[in-house]
């Protein structure tokens, strides 16, 4: 098992912040696991008790809405910390986990890292830091919703999965997400997200192999309204 001082990964989150010392004793408690695709990490109103560190791997967060259909309202990936609002409040998930490729990830228990909260300034400020750009993606999720077209906000997602997690060799977007999964990112019908993505198609923004798909025109996809 890797120890977090050592680990590369704590370097793209907050336990950047804490000193060699603090990091030992949470490597003494932590636990690593292997997330098969598909499974849940944790689910909507869990009680989490704790973090994830994400080694390595893809999850989506999303939310049950009043409807019956999944939100999603974000992806977090290799390096990124999950459940960092069970550190500050003692409230359940507002969201549940679901990975969306093999993932393993180090589950830090809360009990071992509230004393570094309290005593560490510069590890409690990175933790607000990255609640407060939570803060502000959800803002632009909802000004997104309000304002902008189907087409525009599936455009705006094809062009992030590409800028974030890059192309496999033969040029498909390497993170392979269902047209529901699409659907849910962007607020709509399953249906809708397959009329649009055909769209794209026809329109030569995209094409398909299979289930994966291929940015042909980025610019164009840029300039969707």
């Amino acid at each position: 098992m890797s120890k977090c001082e050592q680990c590369i990964i704590k370097q793209f989150n907050s336990l950047k912040s804490l000193t060699k010392e603090e990091l030992m004793r949470v490597s003494s408690c932590k636990t690593s696991k292997i997330i098969k695709k598909g499974e849940v990490i944790f689910e909507e109103g869990e009680t989490i008790n704790g973090v994830y560190c994400v080694k390595d791997g893809i999850c989506k967060l999303s939310k049950l809405s009043e409807n019956g259909k999944d939100q999603i309202v974000k992806m977090v990936v290799k390096g990124q910390l999950l459940g960092q609002r069970s550190l500050v409040t003692d409230e359940t998930s507002n969201l549940q986990a679901v990975a969306l490729n093999d993932m393993e990830v180090c589950f830090i228990p809360k009990s071992e890292i509230m004393a570094d909260l309290q005593k560490n300034p510069k590890f409690s400020f990175d933790v607000l830091k990255e609640m407060a750009q939570d803060l502000r993606d959800a803002d632009d999720i909802i000004v997104n919703m309000a304002q902008k077209s189907v087409r525009a906000r599936l455009a705006e997602t094809l062009i992030y999965i590409n800028d974030s997690f890059g192309t496999n060799p033969d040029g498909t977007l390497s993170v392979l997400l269902s047209r529901e999964d699409f659907a849910n990112i962007v607020g709509t019908a399953t249906e809708s997200a397959i009329r649009v993505l055909s769209q794209f198609k026809k329109e030569g923004l995209i094409s398909t192999i299979g289930k994966q798909i291929k940015i042909e025109d980025l610019s164009g996809l840029k300039r969707v309204e």
